[in-house]
């Protein structure tokens, strides 16, 4: 029993972190909590469906399809409307504001052509492996290693690579970055594409272990939760904060009550705030949005 809780909650933690590194990257670059990253999971998820279920394509493009796009819906979302509101020197809660249109406008959009029934993916078969004595599902073992695959892709290209040094230059001064010839604007849209891409691969992972339906979405105040525990802004700090949001809610579910999961990670947020706002990596967040 106690296997499976941590197998569950590493897997629904690894789809946390998924959503939560890209929301931080985001933060990290722009001082704004974007809440239509949500959605956007949603979108990819609604992708995937599309593909495998009616254009009856292989699951494999349908996972290609749900992340492309994603990614291309977070790469317009801050070339329409974000790269605009920051070009006008508005204030960051502009951008707050515009994304919790964007968020409503894509909730009903989604419940207007899909409907409000939830929807399976075609073909997939739920089976569990036996590990020593006790039994995990397949789904939640491929969605852990997936995840973990993709996060430290991630977190090479953050720390290894040319792009990633930009990112943490722009992270620190976007100002002083555009001084030394990096393409702040360039560079901001890459870094929406990529947490897009991770936001899809969130919402099919979603969707295969439980539903897809049009406001799946909200789970985007999970990735904002886990990235306050980790400190928002801190890439590493998502991830740990979204592996232990897992792990909890799982051990609440199993051991506590199923009914009490979204109370106690939300006042897991509120005591975290009370007692180190800054998170337990230490990111100072003294502008949150």
């Amino acid at each position: 029993m106690l296997l499976q809780q941590i197998v569950t909650g590493l897997s629904v933690g690894g789809i946390y972190a998924l959503l939560a590194t890209g929301y931080s990257l985001i933060y990290s670059l722009l001082d704004f909590s974007n809440w239509a990253h949500g959605e956007v999971a949603m979108i990819g998820a609604y992708c995937a469906f599309i593909v495998v279920g009616t254009l009856q394509l292989p699951f494999g493009l349908a996972i290609v399809g749900g992340i492309v796009g994603a990614a291309v819906i977070s790469y317009l979302n801050e070339r329409v409307a974000y790269r605009r509101i920051r070009h006008n020197r508005s204030p960051n809660m502009f951008l707050m504001i515009a994304a919790m249109g964007l968020s409503t406008v894509y909730q009903n959009a989604a419940g207007l052509i899909f409907g409000s029934k939830f929807v399976t993916y075609p073909g997939i078969q739920v089976s569990s492996v036996q590990l020593g004595s006790v039994y995990v599902g397949v789904l939640d073992l491929i969605s852990l290693i997936c995840t973990a695959i993709i996060l430290v892709i991630l977190v090479y290209l953050i720390n290894k690579t040319r792009f990633g040094l930009n990112v943490r230059a722009i992270a620190s001064n976007s100002y002083t970055a555009n001084l030394l010839g990096i393409k702040v604007d360039q560079c901001i849209a890459l870094v929406f594409l990529l947490a897009g891409a991770l936001a899809g691969a969130a919402g099919v992972m979603l969707g295969l272990k439980y539903n897809v339906y049009p406001t799946m979405g909200n789970i985007g105040l999970k990735a904002f939760i886990a990235s306050v525990i980790g400190g928002l802004g801190s890439v590493p700090g998502a991830i740990v904060g979204a592996v232990l949001l897992g792990l909890i809610e799982t051990f609440a579910s199993g051991y506590i009550n199923s009914g009490l999961r979204d109370l106690i990670s939300f006042t897991l947020l509120i005591v975290l705030l009370l007692v180190r706002p800054t998170g337990l990596f230490g990111v100072d967040v003294q502008d949150k949005a």
